[in-house]
């Protein structure tokens, strides 16, 4: 599947595109990423969420499955989901998986107005002054943070200072320029899913249906993946 297979519609192209990326291992990819994938879609309006498997992750070890696999994986979760693509290019590129280098990616595919979004969860919103280039993150993309709403704890002062003056509070605020502001979005079913907890339980044969789509299901199987996980 091409990007130009899943064109955005007409309408959605007398206004600049709306574009996120959903990066992460997708170790496997379940419900709980496809859902939020989704409800990212609806509530933002936006015309494609790009769901990117990290080659090289920069920030933990690697997974014990290659990324082809977890690529396959996550292409047979979307399947003919409506604007959710699976896209390989950290694997077609050399070298750690830094989210700036694909954010830059995007931009020069998209251009220069596209509104272009960057979505991470909490906990990986708090470490973001500790990413590479963070500064780069918001020089070429709006970060949305998936809220949690029970999390009150303050942020670490970097962070703050990384922040400072970027935070909006509407989808109308943060879609009026291309890059360069912070939203925090809860979501509506914020489904707890937990890829360790899925692979323990793959890896002692227990069952893990109704959190993984049927089409992943099927494809470890097939590949006898996470056993001994």
């Amino acid at each position: 599947m091409s990007v130009a297979d899943d064109s955005p519609s007409t309408g959605a192209m007398s206004r600049p595109p709306r574009v996120a990326m959903l990066g992460g291992t997708f170790d496997p990819v379940h419900l709980g990423h496809l859902r939020s994938a989704v409800e990212l879609r609806m509530q933002l309006g936006l015309d494609r969420v790009h769901m990117i498997p990290a080659h090289v992750p920069p920030h933990r070890a690697a997974p014990g499955v290659s990324s082809a696999e977890r690529l396959a994986m996550l292409r047979a979760g979307i399947g003919d989901t409506p604007g959710l693509y699976a896209d390989d290019r950290e694997l077609r590129r050399e070298g750690p998986s830094y989210s700036a280098d694909t954010l830059n990616s995007l931009r020069e595919e998209y251009g220069g107005e596209a509104r272009l979004l960057m979505v991470v969860g909490h906990d990986a919103f708090l470490k973001l002054a500790d990413w590479h280039d963070p500064e780069a993150l918001f020089a070429q993309a709006h970060v949305v943070v998936i809220a949690r709403p029970d999390h009150a704890a303050p942020l670490p002062p970097a962070l703050q200072e990384l922040i400072a003056g970027r935070e909006v509070q509407t989808c109308e605020a943060l879609f009026e320029t291309p890059k360069g502001s912070l939203m925090q979005l809860a979501l509506p079913s914020r489904l707890a899913v937990s890829a360790t907890a899925i692979r323990r339980w793959l890896g002692e044969g227990e069952s893990v249906r109704y959190l993984l789509p049927e089409a992943v299901l099927s494809h470890i199987a097939r590949g006898g993946l996470y056993r001994g996980a």
